[in-house]
């Protein structure tokens, strides 16, 4: 295998190169792009803090206190939530999600 930044002939289970740095396709796990939808599962009031922190892959509380925060100090929190509510599409039925129901068990 050769790196395709600078040409160094690598191992096999290399990840980066060791000469520049780029990173090999060994281990790399492709994920489809992740779409900006409201979180109806996770939410509080409409979900857009929890699709927010769903986007950005980051913890929904920090999200939340970091808009509350911004609203609180500048009140352009307030609106741009609103906004973002209005605009933002729902993830209602685009994602199955495993509900987990109980079983009868036989005798």
């Amino acid at each position: 295998m050769f790196c395709t930044r600078c040409g160094l002939q690598l191992r096999d289970h290399d990840r980066y190169c060791s000469q520049c740095g780029a990173r090999t396709a060994v281990g790399r796990i492709e994920t489809p792009p992740s779409c900006l939808l409201l979180d109806k599962y996770n939410k509080k009031i409409a979900g857009v803090c929890a699709g927010f922190a769903r986007y950005c892959e980051v913890d929904v509380t920090l999200v939340r206190v970091l808009w509350l925060a911004i609203a609180l100090t500048t009140g352009v929190g307030f609106l741009a939530y609103l906004a973002a509510w209005i605009i933002m599409p729902s993830d209602h039925g685009a994602e199955a999600r495993v509900v987990m129901t109980p079983s009868a068990q036989a005798g």
